[in-house]
């Protein structure tokens, strides 16, 4: 009963019978963000907008919004072993392989078909596992195409397919925000991202990720509402279109088929479903990038204090980075190092410690008062984002270094106080 445990008294219900195809469950939850909704009369339960505010996230894995980029870099550090259990709760049921009858949207009216959003792909090949979010847009009763990018389950798929093999996966939907947020993390080929979450789950409540074994091996996160043992195999179809995280529609291709064998699900199953392009899909997939370009940033200037992807840049293409400048053009080292940390990013804004950088206002008026135009950070025919609709091949790439000049007075640039 994982997502079940994480609803609040504030999560809105809703009793009334929804249409998958209807699109209604797209415009309730991109109307309202902020608030949790639980479908109750969807061909089942179903969950959106569970962890769409970074202080959900934090509350769920009871710490601190400001401590989330240091919850995920302490665990990244120092991943911890996982503790297998025998009777995990994702097998309490085991129900027919019917995936159109379960409780999955079709989001915007352009879209390939109804799509699974939240699903967690758990895959291993010769002794390598892997955990990883992947878009997967139902076909039929059992089948799906799913969006492989040239990744490690990508690496997996066509090492598996080179031997002559089907690559066994399992399809986890409905689990922890440790495991979602570790899913998210790029890492070297060969690290285990359960072992990421778990040390995350020690972290805060001092026992690691308990698992469980599926029917075709794979260990996957006990808490789990829904899990589908399957096979990517040989087969390929259009897949697309599909809404991403830029909100735009992203393109058709031939992507792999995967064939699902057996479901499991724990008691009273809730389907998590993430609204594409929405802030739910932001966090879990910009929170995992801030980790890395905090180490990145802090080789280049030791006194960085955080970093944020903004949701006005999709929490992918616009970052925003406070720092204690030691020596004047530790403002631009601090842009190139962003840079390096996430190379997708095409803007980044460079702001002093007094700045609150989960404060967009704060941030607007620190480049109203400490930028001039003549101090803009250009590099051209950069690599970017294959998600940046503007990107022609490459891109252009921002920097803004909005701190303060260290020879002037600091009392011409600070806010006045009672």
């Amino acid at each position: 009963m994982s997502v079940r445990k994480f609803l609040s008294s504030n999560t809105i219900c809703v009793n009334e019978k929804i249409d998958v195809n209807s699109q209604y469950v797209t415009k309730l939850l991109s109307d309202d963000q902020n608030n949790t909704y639980h479908f109750k009369n969807m061909n089942g339960e179903a969950v959106g907008n569970l962890f769409s505010t970074r202080s959900k996230i934090a509350e769920a894995m009871k710490i601190e919004p400001s401590k989330i980029v240091k919850h995920l870099d302490d665990a990244i550090a120092s991943p911890r072993p996982v503790k297998v259990i025998d009777e995990p709760e994702f097998k309490k049921n085991s129900i027919p392989v019917d995936l159109l009858s379960l409780p999955m949207p079709k989001y915007f009216p352009k879209d390939g078909g109804r799509y699974i959003t939240s699903g967690v792909i758990v895959a291993e090949w010769n002794d390598v596992k892997n955990i990883s979010f992947h878009r997967m847009m139902i076909l039929g009763k059992n089948k799906i195409a799913v969006r492989l990018v040239p990744r490690h389950l990508y690496t997996m798929y066509t090492s598996a397919k080179a031997a002559g093999k089907e690559l066994k996966i399992s399809i986890c939907i409905g689990t922890r925000p440790e495991v979602l947020l570790a899913s998210a993390i790029s890492l070297d080929y060969g690290i285990n991202e359960l072992e990421i979450a778990s040390a995350m789950c020690e972290s805060s409540f001092k026992q690691p990720l308990e698992v469980g074994k599926c029917d075709n091996g794979l260990l996957v996160p006990s808490e789990t509402d829904y899990v589908m043992e399957g096979r990517i195999t040989f087969s390929e179809t259009d897949e697309g279109p599909f809404v991403d995280i830029t909100g735009t529609y992203d393109i058709v291709r031939k992507q792999p088929v995967i064939e699902i064998d057996k479901i499991w699900t724990c008691d009273k199953p809730i389907f998590h479903l993430l609204l594409p392009g929405g802030n739910e899909h932001y966090l879990f997939m910009g929170l995992p990038r801030e980790p890395v370009m905090l180490k990145t940033v802090r080789q280049a200037v030791p006194r960085t204090h955080a970093v944020r992807l903004t949701e006005g840049g999709c929490c992918w293409l616009h970052g925003v980075i406070s720092i204690t400048k030691n020596k004047e053009g530790d403002g631009k080292n601090a842009v190139m190092a962003a840079f390096t940390g996430h190379p997708s990013m095409k803007q980044v804004i460079i702001v002093d410690e007094d700045v609150d950088i989960f404060d967009d206002r704060q941030v607007e008026w620190a480049v109203a008062t400490r930028f001039q135009g003549n101090r803009l950070i250009t590099i051209a025919d950069a690599a970017g984002s294959s998600l940046d609709p503007s990107a022609e091949g490459t891109t252009w790439k921002v920097g803004i270094d909005a701190t303060r000049p260290l020879n002037i007075d600091k009392a011409a640039f600070t806010k006045a106080k009672l």
